[in-house]
């Protein structure tokens, strides 16, 4: 179990006022999803030219944010930033003290954070023969999204393939460098709930509906966007409004199936 906290900043002029708000919202999200994910914490934030700034430690989000370099991150969101990351993560596999395990994990062009297990991640990496720099099985689905990119864009039908062959529990957001005015949220079987101000031009996210309804109470004007299990999001930053919404399927699946005796199992 790990937690995915977030904002994807809508194209708009703001105020300071606002996005020092708006990077609390964020701190606020990352600091309560620290019970689903106390081993390690990471955020990253990409913005329109397609820069990006990535910082995680293995340690609890309550020590991740009182750490000068988180604030130094934060102090650089602008209204260039088109999305912010955040994750705290509950190790299944991979050590936390080898940081590339840690999320947000970039592969090649994307930036993906994941709540989930991809049982099958090893057969997909032989399978596909992509290149591998971490442990975690997390690392496919960038991977995944790395394959699909076509002229700069993520391909969201190749993309939605590509998960299908996965096995196992996911929700996961991804943003390519290469597009970052796209921001990909997969809600697959795992939680993660979403939030959308107008005002702001702001939709934030969590995995937990209780983590949003803390922060939807210090501000009005907050509005719950329904997100159905087994559906990919696609926000374009001009207009987070008018977002797609696209089934997907996977086999979900909790538990690697035993292998029988003398048998191989994927």
């Amino acid at each position: 179990m790990c937690g995915q906290a977030g904002v994807v900043f809508g194209t708009k002029r703001r105020t300071q006022e606002e996005t020092d708000y708006l990077t609390w919202v964020f701190t606020r999200l990352l600091e309560l999803s620290e019970e689903r994910g106390p081993h390690a914490t990471g955020i990253a934030w990409v913005n329109r030219e397609g820069e990006h700034r990535l910082f995680k430690r293995p340690v609890p989000a309550s020590e991740f944010v009182r750490d000068k370099a988180f604030g130094e991150a934060l102090g650089d969101v602008d209204d260039s930033v088109t999305v912010l990351m955040g994750h705290t993560r509950f190790v299944t596999r991979g050590d936390a003290a080898v940081n590339e395990n840690n999320h947000p994990l970039r592969t090649g062009d994307c930036l993906v954070t994941h709540n989930g297990t991809v049982l099958n991640a090893d057969y997909l990496f032989h399978r596909f023969r992509f290149g591998r720099h971490a442990e975690v099985d997390s690392e496919i689905i960038g991977r995944i999204a790395d394959a699909c990119i076509v002229d700069d864009r993520i391909d969201v039908k190749a993309l939605r393939d590509g998960l299908a062959l996965c096995r196992g529990q996911m929700s996961a957001v991804i943003v390519a460098k290469t597009d970052p005015g796209t921001v990909i949220i997969a809600k697959g079987n795992r939680p993660l709930e979403l939030l959308f101000h107008p005002v702001f031009s702001a939709a934030v996210y969590a995995s937990d509906a209780k983590y949003l309804r803390s922060v939807q109470a210090e501000v009005p004007g907050w509005i719950v966007l329904p997100t159905k299990p087994m559906h990919i999001l696609v926000f374009r930053v001009d207009d987070l409004s008018q977002f797609e919404c696209l089934p997907f399927h996977f086999v979900a699946q909790r538990t690697k199936p035993a292998v029988p005796k003398g048998g191989v199992s994927a």
